[in-house]
């Protein structure tokens, strides 16, 4: 991968492409739930999303082989999705890059905030 690669984020994107495909080979329940997984893992990336591609990965990874053991979707996955995806990013609540960046907003206005104080006293 070079720079511009890096740069443009073209690698995700064929890296996401492959993972699309990876996905349309299994049942429809397992991408169902892969979709599903999707929605809820990608709040919990970071600007470039480059750290939920080894999860990504992992992900369909196990989907796949359970799919070819004939194990159905609940089976692994349980009943709750969003469970288990909060599981895979961490902590439950864990901060996403939205949340980040709402706090260092908040940080540098009050930071103004206590400039102006000081300005006028």
């Amino acid at each position: 991968m070079n720079v511009w690669d890096k740069i443009t984020g073209s690698d995700l994107t064929k890296e996401i492409k492959q993972f699309e495909l990876r996905a349309k080979k299994l049942p429809k329940d397992y991408q169902t739930a892969w979709a599903e997984i999707n929605a809820y893992l990608w709040p919990h990336s970071n600007f470039t999303g480059r750290n939920l591609m080894p999860i990504l990965d992992g992900v369909l990874g196990l989907l796949e082989e359970t799919a070819a053991d004939g194990q159905r979707v609940h089976e692994v996955l349980g009943d709750d999705i969003r469970g288990f995806c909060s599981a895979l990013a961490g902590e439950e609540g864990v901060r996403s890059y939205r949340d980040k960046w709402r706090q260092q907003l908040n940080d540098t206005i009050a930071k103004k905030l206590g400039k102006k104080k000081e300005e006028h006293i």
